[in-house]
């Protein structure tokens, strides 16, 4: 129960005197975590635990020094001790969180603690839903279980959902099966059933966790928003549940971080591009750098928008079934674009250049989104890796020693 708190000691900082877990007794809270910390992540045991001293306690559940997580309502009482309630609607705080992921800030630090937590006033008999503690999975559950009452098992796949983990094999049978046991939760219902995600069916094996802990796998059906009916049908799915979509606004949720990825190794590149754009016969000019410097960072960044943005936009229309050749494809028709807005200012070798580094950048970045849609598997990733890359690698070292060469030709 002791993840389900953070330290409040950044409020009033140095108030009170320093613990640590050395110091406590084997049921005491364990070392505070500083707040920024995610629920589950341990502090390191020689972490300070300053907080302003602890007022009487509001409930039996408070700890001193400690907050109780915003999305914990109350708790719930069984065999197996207190259960934490959560909360179905999802706060200010839950949403900039959201936003905060969508943009690849803090991503993989984004979770909650693992364990068994409780929705509406669950009985024995209540429905168990399995998810993992990556917390916009987590969010995306409980968001769907408003007039339910049911347990939810949260998985450690380490801050991954319900998808990639499976097929990183932390939504595992494994994990499954320890949680339950872990838990104690054949304590807690009368009932062996699991209800698990269908999109964690590549990391689970329904034998392999009936022969582990005795439970029987259900799988759920594709979408969190699908579940009330589901579990009103008595577990029986609709063929459009377990239909698995990937609509453009699917695809546009995921352009955000597909971008972030890109923003720390851009900075670097355009670096590359404006040191580049100086070399001259003149040794190194300046004002070359800048002019021919920006030209280069245009064409690169028209690249990145081809391929991180407009590719996912416009997927299911692009020609061919290799993200690479779709990204070659956008690449080219900004490459054009990029070279007909500069016009007379750059020469005929320039604009071949610009075309091949929009060409060869727009190519990498839709090469990129493969793993975020459900259009291949880890095999066809690695195939179109091996037939992409070496293309790119040709085109980017092309485009250099053309980049380089221009002034010297010109």
């Amino acid at each position: 129960m002791q993840n389900l708190f953070v330290n409040k000691h950044d409020a009033d900082a140095g108030n009170t005197a320093c613990c640590s877990s050395k110091d406590q007794g084997k049921d005491s809270v364990p070392v505070l975590q500083p707040l920024d910390l995610p629920i589950g992540v341990p502090a390191d045991d020689d972490a300070p635990c300053c907080g302003p001293k602890p007022g009487p306690p509001s409930s039996p559940y408070d700890k001193p020094g400690y907050r109780m997580w915003h999305f914990v309502a109350d708790f719930v009482e069984t065999p197996v001790g207190a259960i934490p309630e959560i909360e179905t609607n999802l706060k200010l705080r839950d949403l900039a969180g959201t936003v905060r992921t969508r943009l690849g800030i803090s991503r993989d630090r984004y979770r909650v603690a693992p364990g068994l937590y409780s929705v509406g006033k669950p009985g024995s008999d209540s429905p168990v839903l399995v998810t993992a503690n990556y917390k916009l999975s987590f969010d995306s559950l409980r968001q769907e279980l408003a007039s339910i009452d049911a347990w939810i098992l949260v998985l450690d796949t380490h801050g991954i959902n319900v998808w990639c983990a499976a097929g990183k094999k932390t939504f595992s049978s494994e994990e499954v099966i320890r949680q339950v046991h872990r838990v104690g939760l054949d304590r807690v219902v009368s009932h062996r059933k699991l209800i698990l995600p269908q999109l964690g069916a590549p990391g689970v094996s329904a034998q392999a966790v009936k022969k582990g802990c005795g439970f029987k796998v259900t799988w759920g059906p594709i979408r969190a928003r699908d579940l009330q009916k589901f579990i009103t049908n008595g577990g029986k799915a609709e063929t459009k549940m377990r239909q698995l979509t990937f609509s453009i606004g699917e695809r546009i949720v995921l352009i955000p971080v597909e971008l972030s990825l890109i923003v720390k190794p851009s900075l670097v590149i355009l670096l590359a591009v404006f040191v580049l754009s100086g070399i001259s016969p003149d040794i190194f000019s300046f004002s070359a750098a800048w002019f021919r410097g920006l030209n280069g960072a245009a064409a690169y960044l028209f690249g990145v928008l081809a391929g991180a943005v407009f590719v996912p936009i416009l997927l299911p229309w692009l020609p061919m079934r290799q993200f690479y050749i779709k990204g070659i494809l956008a690449g080219l028709v900004a490459g054009i674009f990029v070279s007909l807005s500069l016009g007379g200012n750059i020469t005929r070798l320039e604009s071949l250049t610009l075309l091949l580094i929009t060409t060869a950048v727009s190519s990498y970045a839709a090469m990129n989104f493969t793993g975020a849609t459900p259009f291949t598997s880890p095999s066809g990733v690695e195939k179109e890796m091996r037939q992409g890359i070496p293309i790119q690698i040709i085109a980017v070292s092309t485009a250099i020693i053309a980049w380089v060469a221009a002034p010297f030709v010109s």
